[in-house]
């Protein structure tokens, strides 16, 4: 229920804030399964999570970073309202 809250926020500020030349994007990204202290790839539930990926691993923060350094470039400068998963494959 969050994410659709989130999706729906994010949809409603891109249109705010990409009209009258504002030129502001708004994006949403929901990440899946990602190597982080609070949710590590090597807890005892991570194979069951890798499981469900279609990669069969977790994301880094990393990989999660190079997604919004590249939204926040001017090479997506025409992506806006979108909702982005990088979750490798579990909406597959």
């Amino acid at each position: 229920m969050s994410k659709a809250a989130l999706t729906a926020l994010g949809r409603g500020l891109a249109r705010d804030l990409g009209a009258a030349g504002r030129k502001v994007t708004v994006n949403v990204i929901q990440p899946g399964p990602i190597d982080t202290d609070g949710n590590p790839a090597s807890s005892d539930f991570a194979p069951v999570m890798s499981a469900l990926t279609t990669l069969g691993r977790y994301g880094t923060p990393d990989e999660v970073g190079n997604l919004v350094a590249w939204l926040a470039s001017d090479e997506s400068s025409y992506i806006t309202a979108s909702v982005i998963n990088i979750d490798g494959g579990v909406t597959a």
